[in-house]
């Protein structure tokens, strides 16, 4: 009996098992100087510049990425567009809905 018929389901269901496990998100130069704070009031003594919004896969076919994968590469992204902004600083405005969220930008001095 030849397993060749069933090889692309059998490679289909790897990907669909091991890609989701990987980290797309790197870190870009720059980024790691922007620090994230957690959501709530805005920071005293800082500037707004802006709102960054990002966005990443949160599920491949029928699975669902890890919730909190999904939230680092969010974070990362939005870390990676803060120099763009002129920010040093980066705060959620909500929670990740469906892979994107929205952040705020901020010029704070990095205190």
């Amino acid at each position: 009996m030849s397993l060749r018929p069933f090889a692309p389901a059998v490679v289909a269901a790897f990907l669909a098992v091991a890609l989701p496990a990987c980290t797309w998100v790197h870190m870009a130069p720059g980024a790691s100087a922007v620090r994230v704070i957690s959501a709530g009031p805005a920071p005293a003594g800082c500037q707004k510049l802006g709102e960054i919004s990002v966005s990443v896969k949160h599920s491949v076919a029928f699975y669902e990425r890890n919730e909190l994968r999904v939230r680092e590469e969010l974070e990362t992204l939005a870390r990676n567009e803060g120099p763009d902004l002129g920010a040093d600083t980066i705060q959620p405005l909500g929670e990740p809905v469906d892979g994107g969220q929205r952040f705020a930008g901020y010029r704070c001095g990095n205190r």
